[in-house]
């Protein structure tokens, strides 16, 4: 099984479980380049939506995985960049819904909610996460650095009109950023602000892998347990831990196209992919020699990710 250019993984989620990602944008496309990203900088942030990739192509590869015995506990548009800029990213969601039962998930920032049309699409999906890690335009355009036509009133009141029809089907992240919003005062607000919505479940989440700015460090999981009391319902913390839990060989796509959307480590792959990790560090030093990753230390640890 692999080879697939539009699915990755699957890949082990500290709460969707064994996610099937599915990728509907070239790398790095999107309208944010927040500080805390994982597959690194946004040269280029966008508002123009398009179909990057044909919805066609991407269910066939969908139909071959799951003939080839593909398994998932979730189907998870995500990747490069913002799925939300597919233009027909509610149509790789329907496929996907007539081809399988296997729940969908919407991950998005929700920077374009605030279009009717990004709404109606994204009902499609069994869940929508989306992420609010700032309080004012100053704050939003300090962590998330968005495309400068958008603001934060308009990019706040899209994801409350979503939320407002069907907050059920609703998860917010919160990132948080030492140094930027995890003030008593900084929490505080954007606690009020996410409890507002009426979300079915609110996650903390920080930097457990290389983030954008190598600046970033993870926040200590006394200021996430304190952090997560003031939500409503009480905020959920993951296990930090940055090794996941053993969930079964690795399918869908090559190594290289995985890691570039899913940094990782030689330890964590070798027990994805139920190898010797002194195999996967050479091949993964080869891949790095030859730029087609970049090896990151962080915390003492080597990590594989997306090419600078």
């Amino acid at each position: 099984m692999g080879g697939f250019r539009h699915l990755f993984g699957p890949v082990p989620s500290r709460r969707l479980g064994l996610s099937l990602g599915v990728d509907l944008v070239p790398p790095k496309t999107c309208l944010y380049d927040c500080l805390f990203c994982q597959i690194g900088r946004t040269m280029n942030p966008i508002l123009n939506r398009a179909e990057f990739v044909p919805v066609q192509e991407v269910l066939t590869e969908f139909e071959q995985w799951l003939a080839e015995g593909g398994r998932a506990d979730h189907l998870t548009l995500a990747g490069a960049g913002e799925p939300t800029l597919h233009l027909r990213f509610g149509d790789v969601l329907q496929g996907l819904r007539d081809r399988s039962a296997i729940p969908t998930v919407l991950l998005s920032n929700g920077a374009l909610l605030f279009l009717p049309e990004v709404r109606e699409a994204a009902h499609l999906a069994d869940i929508v996460k989306v992420s609010w890690s700032a309080w004012d335009e100053s704050s939003w355009r300090r962590i998330n650095r968005p495309h400068p036509d958008l603001t934060f009133a308009q990019i706040s009141d899209g994801i409350r009109r979503f939320a407002a029809s069907c907050p059920r089907q609703l998860w917010v992240e919160v990132f948080i950023v030492p140094g930027l919003n995890d003030s008593p005062s900084a929490l505080k607000t954007i606690a009020e602000q996410v409890n507002a919505l009426g979300a079915a479940r609110i996650h903390l989440n920080t930097a457990t892998r290389p983030p954008a700015d190598p600046t970033i460090r993870p926040a200590s999981i006394e200021t996430l347990r304190q952090a997560a009391l003031l939500f409503h319902p009480p905020a959920e913390i993951p296990d930090i831990s940055p090794s996941p839990p053993q969930t079964g060989p690795l399918a869908g796509s090559s190594l290289p196209e995985t890691l570039r959307r899913h940094p990782a480590t030689a330890a964590q792959l070798a027990q994805l992919l139920e190898r010797p990790e002194a195999d996967l560090t050479a091949e993964l030093e080869d891949l790095a020699r030859r730029r087609i990753l970049r090896r990151i230390v962080r915390e003492g640890q080597i990590w594989y990710g997306p090419p600078d």
